[in-house]
């Protein structure tokens, strides 16, 4: 990772919040390179449950890193910080704005301060992590982590394989604890950047736009969607990408543990849930200025703000013009 990446804008907050419609209107206003950060719009053919862009949208507003993946495929915070640093740079190159807007907050302190020296994977040892899970299931894998590590035990959810497995390998690979090993940071690459935090004021406001987005993702054909997913030779019902939230409801319902009517509850309640560990995330993210999407003064309190860090890139520039589409603010 660079010592600093170029000037660019993050977007990121909860769920749900408005975050793309705010990089869209930056990108009518300014000359932006639009890069997604949320970890599930990477994989193809994951569209509805994801709430990525419509096919529209996207050729109107082209995103960098999603669909590069095929589900099957492995996707990790440090593959992220790797291509959206590349793209950051390609945006530079081109006296373009970098955005970067997604949720996954994971990702996103990996771009910024980077990622702990950690073993590589252990293909072997994760094979048998995953047929010990078969048999004896993840629960029972999270308790021997909570053993082995307690503090990755109580930040580490029962229901998250994918991160249960990864702390495991690291357990039986060093003999150390993985959350010992996990406790560096490095300088912020981000410093030039401008942090904001997508969220409405009144959590009540946050719970109905999620209601509405789960009304919307069934009458768009979720659970269709999911179907064709799960005709995939290749895709395990334990992958991590049908463990998102949002899929991995609709996974339970196909598979006959509750009615389809209950859907919209349980699939809402898990995603108040993911809403509200992003928010816990981005309480701490340093620098970050939060914006109510509701507050009709948003968008153009965002402009300015974002028109005085092109401004003062461009001073950096000499004998570059301004990367502007429209008037100034």
């Amino acid at each position: 990772m660079p010592e600093t990446l170029p000037p660019a804008v993050v977007i990121c907050g909860p769920t749900a919040a408005g975050k793309t419609e705010i990089a869209m209107a930056l990108a009518d206003r300014f000359d932006t390179h639009l890069i997604s950060a949320d970890s599930v719009q990477v994989f193809r053919g994951m569209d509805i449950g994801s709430a990525k862009p419509s096919p529209e949208l996207l050729a109107r507003y082209p995103h960098a890193l999603i669909d590069i993946r095929e589900p099957e495929e492995g996707w990790s915070a440090a593959e992220f910080a790797r291509l959206a640093a590349a793209e950051m740079r390609v945006a530079e190159s081109r006296a373009r704005l970098p955005v970067i807007v997604g949720g996954t907050a994971m990702h996103l302190r990996a771009l910024r301060y980077g990622m702990d020296r950690l073993p590589a994977a252990d293909p072997a040892l994760r094979e048998r992590i995953s047929l010990e899970a078969a048999q004896r299931g993840w629960t029972a894998l999270h308790a021997e982590l909570a053993r082995l590590d307690p503090e990755s035990g109580r930040r580490i959810r029962p229901s998250d394989p994918q991160r249960i497995q990864r702390a495991l390998e690291i357990c039986r690979l060093t003999g150390q604890p993985a959350s010992g090993l996990q406790r560096g940071r490095g300088p912020d690459a981000l410093r030039a950047a401008e942090h904001l935090v997508i969220a409405p004021a009144e959590r009540a406001a946050l719970h109905r736009r999620i209601d509405l987005r789960w009304q919307s993702m069934l009458e768009q054909g979720l659970l269709e969607e999911v179907e064709r997913l799960l005709t995939r030779p290749g895709l395990d019902l334990q992958s991590p990408a049908l463990r998102a939230v949002g899929y991995r409801q609709a996974v339970d319902c196909l598979q006959g543990r509750f009615d389809v009517d209950q859907l919209p509850v349980r699939g809402a309640a898990a995603t108040r849930q993911l809403a509200k560990r992003q928010l816990t995330a981005f309480r701490q993210w340093s620098g970050a200025m939060w914006y109510d999407p509701l507050n009709k003064n948003t968008i153009d309190r965002i402009i300015k703000r974002v028109a005085i860090l092109m401004h003062r890139t461009i001073q950096t520039r000499p004998g570059q013009a301004v990367g502007r589409r429209g008037g100034g603010p």
